[in-house]
């Protein structure tokens, strides 16, 4: 485990062209119930889950563990039954009424202090966290280290592609868990994993394979980010 801030897993599934949602950014419900099964798996060994507002207002809800078996382990590690979901966004324009704000899951928002202004003494989220860079931005690697003082030390990021590219550049990413699903979307816009600027090939992260897995026609590949030993 990284120790200044979270061990932080991305966990996304997309097509073999490697989109994760049509041109549309409709969304994306093309994994399997094995895909699914997998998510909650992943989500049940985390201490919490974070999401950009562009994702949760494609899906207006998020997935909560349902399994009894990952319930049951939760409980025997004395963790609650559903990890911490926090929404990282900018301007923090969500829908009140969207059935998210309705599930039973604690919710914290990580915003900037224009964005917390619109929550302030409402209750749909248990927590704001403000970290602002002096531009203005969300000051994302300080928010990460603050997270471990809140005992949030195994972070599991759901999307979008333009979180998971800032998270990269910023050298946040430890593992990625990717399921190819085996159907072809394209399309110029739709968007994929990590959209950004992107990377120069030279200048690129790179990545170890842990893991194949194949069920049926999809495949689920496991990376750790490589790095500079010490």
């Amino acid at each position: 485990m990284v120790q200044h801030r979270p061990h932080t897993t991305v966990v996304l599934a997309m097509s073999a062209d490697g989109k994760i949602a049509d041109f549309r950014r409709s969304p994306a419900r093309f994994g399997s119930k094995a895909d699914i099964a997998h998510l909650e798996k992943q989500i049940a060994a985390s201490d919490a889950v974070i999401f950009g507002a562009g994702t949760l207002r494609a899906y207006g809800t998020t997935l909560t563990v349902s399994h009894p078996q990952l319930l049951q382990r939760r409980t025997q590690e004395g963790k609650s039954p559903q990890p911490v979901h926090i929404v990282i966004t900018q301007s923090a324009n969500l829908n009140p009424e969207i059935h998210f704000f309705k599930q039973p899951v604690k919710r914290w928002l990580l915003t900037t202090k224009v964005g917390a202004l619109t929550w302030e003494g409402r209750s749909q989220f248990d927590e704001i966290l403000v970290f602002e860079t002096p531009t203005g931005k969300i000051d994302t690697l300080t928010a990460l280290k603050h997270l471990v003082s809140l005992h949030i030390t195994r972070l599991v990021v759901l999307g979008g592609g333009e979180l998971v590219a800032s998270m990269l550049e910023l050298d946040l990413i430890d593992e990625l868990w990717l399921t190819v699903c085996p159907l072809i979307l394209g399309g110029a816009n739709a968007p994929t994993p990590v959209s950004g600027v992107g990377f120069l090939a030279n200048l690129a992260p790179r990545l170890q394979l842990l893991e194949v897995h194949q069920v049926e026609q999809e495949v689920f590949l496991h990376y750790r980010l490589q790095r500079p030993v010490d």
